[in-house]
């Protein structure tokens, strides 16, 4: 496996996320990481998705310290200041849970500490995942925009145009495409921050990989373990609770099926929110705030 690393000198000016970087070697990998906040208060590990990176969440954690809490903040392996494989095939779903897994035990985050987990889009994948099978890892889950697809429902037509394009287009505009999936307008500097990862074509393989590698068919090889995940879910009588960018065209309304499933969703305060597929662009201060409130309220 040939590793790309980004240059530090492309993260210089980061706006609103000035935060000093964190790295835990995997082995084959190296993930980088922020962690802010006291070593022993309770722990909200925030998990992006596709083709963002830890700067997707600068907006929540502020107030989240401001909550008494303990912000860790992960960049996937293949984005952000973490190490890139140079090749789609290297990406797989179970490489990205191993990876997500072992940071984790990495950092003591293995049911020990009050873990509140908050994830969105692959995020949720490979969050809902690791708490479908491991369910000790997290006191609470928030989920925003994310969902667990175990072959419950054919992937609707934005999501099939998202994933060719992603396949096809000779070119992945990051900053565009976060752009797109909000209803917020990004200043140039914010723009530039999401296409900081990736200096060349090659450091975006990652990025090429995620849509296709979400199971939408019952051939597809992460499907037992996507529906072991589900089941365990269907378990989960932790606090579980979802909000959501309602002007999501592929994911604003997985939130219903999440709260039915969801032992633990049962008289949470959900919520859809005004933004679209990246809720913390448009609500992260608002969802930071509300998981704040709700971590004192389910302690």
């Amino acid at each position: 496996m040939q590793v790309l690393r980004t240059p530090e000198s492309r993260f210089a000016h980061l706006p609103g996320y000035d935060h000093a970087p964190s790295y835990v070697d995997l082995g084959e990998v190296r993930m980088a990481y922020v962690d802010a906040g006291p070593r022993d208060a309770p722990v909200a590990l925030l998990l992006h998705g596709e083709p963002t990176w830890g700067f997707l969440h600068r907006h929540m954690v502020g107030p989240l310290l401001e909550a008494g809490m303990r912000v860790v903040v992960p960049d996937l392996i293949g984005f952000g200041r973490s190490d890139k494989p140079a090749r789609v095939a290297d990406y797989t779903y179970a490489r990205h849970v191993g990876w997500v897994t072992r940071f984790l035990d990495a950092l003591g985050l293995d049911g020990g500490p009050d873990t509140t987990l908050f994830c969105q889009d692959w995020g949720s994948l490979i969050g809902l995942r690791i708490a479908g099978t491991e369910p000790h890892r997290f006191a609470r889950i928030c989920v925003g925009n994310g969902y667990l697809p175990a072959g419950q429902q054919a992937a609707n037509l934005p999501f099939r145009a998202w994933r060719a394009f992603a396949r096809w287009s000779p070119v992945l505009p990051v900053s565009r495409i976060v752009q797109v999936g909000t209803v917020t307008t990004l200043s140039r500097d914010v723009l530039a921050a999401y296409d900081a990862p990736y200096p060349t074509r090659r450091h975006l393989a990652g990025a090429r990989a995620f849509p296709m590698l979400v199971p939408t068919s019952a051939s597809d090889p992460a499907m037992p373990e996507q529906k072991r995940a589900w089941e365990g879910l269907g378990s989960y009588d932790r606090p579980f609770l979802t909000l959501f960018g309602r002007h999501d065209p592929i994911l604003g309304g997985a939130d219903k099926p999440l709260r039915a499933h969801v032992p633990g969703a049962e008289g949470q305060p959900h919520d859809r929110l005004r933004g679209s597929h990246f809720v913390q662009e448009d609500c992260g201060e608002e969802i930071a705030t509300r998981m704040g409130e709700w971590v004192r309220a389910t302690s």
